[in-house]
């Protein structure tokens, strides 16, 4: 689908697609209508020749079948590649980490290799293309550093198991799981669902938060009027429920005590561990829990309070 920002920009297109059209139609049809004349001629020794379909699939139909059976050939050894690899592929993240990069080696050793065979097919000398590819490689080698070291340290993320495909990254201020790790960059997706891709290379002081369980923390304001030890009994006495309330804690949770003795609450700390996907969601329900049962119990949680004290004149004026 085209989209043109002005009218200029489609009669531009107009007028150059009417161009060639025209040349093709005086390629293709002189030769029929005008057969035998000089113009005829000048013409099929001209453009003709790159337009002569018929004479072209004549002299090389046997390349043209070679050419397609090299490419189904190769489409079909590179599907069944991949999915061999899908199916001997456990389903843990390094398994599929790997998997991923083993489909993006087979893809492109594929299109390259056939791409050689298609080459050799019409004729052209191999060890001559195996050189000039040499020398290509060289050259794109000392323009090409960037992709180089995006692939190598690709390759190092992998077997040093730095991180693994659904792993939670924290990368500077940036935050993601690791949804693909290819040859040159590693795909993230943020809490919000947007997709950030980054060089391999550009990957550094990478804080894999997925390697251990996460800490779920829930700190919860008493009234200085409370009864410290109530409290304290009341809360231990339902940790087990609160645990099967809250599937996504793994281990806990468990009452730390006090963690702080603020202006207007004493602060208590619940702790637990969650999967690092999952900590977020925990933290909220071990809030809720927390607030349902300290209301069940009578036991006040405080708000910000505003006293105001007035004087005697003060109040003597407002009666």
């Amino acid at each position: 689908m085209f989209h043109f920002k002005t009218k200029k920009d489609l009669i531009r297109f107009v007028i150059i697609a009417g161009i060639i059209l025209l040349i093709i139609l005086i390629a293709v049809l002189t030769p029929i209508l005008f057969k035998g004349t000089a113009f005829a001629q000048v013409v099929e020794n001209s453009i003709g020749k790159f337009f002569n379909i018929v004479k072209f699939f004549t002299d090389h139909y046997v390349d043209l079948i070679e050419t397609a059976t090299i490419i189904i050939f190769m489409w079909v050894l590179s599907q069944v590649l991949k999915f061999l690899i899908t199916i001997l592929t456990n389903k843990k993240n390094r398994s599929i980490t790997i998997a991923h990069l083993l489909i993006s080696i087979v893809k492109y050793s594929a299109l390259i290799v056939t791409v050689f065979l298609i080459l050799s097919a019409w004729g052209v000398q191999t060890p001559t293309l195996l050189a000039s590819a040499g020398i290509l490689g060289l050259a794109i080698s000392f323009g090409a550093q960037n992709l180089i070291e995006d692939i190598l340290a690709g390759l190092f993320i992998i077997f040093e198991k730095q991180f693994s495909v659904g792993d939670v990254i924290q990368i500077d201020a940036f935050r993601g799981t690791v949804i693909e790790i290819g040859i040159r960059t590693t795909k993230f997706e943020d809490i919000n669902g947007d997709i950030k891709i980054i060089n391999n290379s550009d990957i550094r002081g990478a804080i894999n938060t997925s390697s251990d369980l996460s800490p779920v923390i829930c700190d919860v304001s008493i009234a200085y009027g409370e009864d410290l030890e109530r409290v304290e009994k009341v809360i231990n006495a339902h940790l087990a429920d609160m645990k099967k309330a809250i599937p996504n804690l793994e281990e806990g949770p468990f009452y730390r005590g006090v963690q702080s003795l603020s202006d207007s609450a004493v602060i208590i700390r619940m702790y637990a561990k969650s999967e690092e996907s999952k900590k977020y969601q925990a933290g909220r329900d071990m809030n809720r829990y927390m607030k349902i049962l300290l209301d069940k119990n009578n036991i006040q949680i405080p708000f910000p309070q505003i006293v105001v004290h007035m004087e005697e004149k003060e109040k003597e004026e407002s009666k």
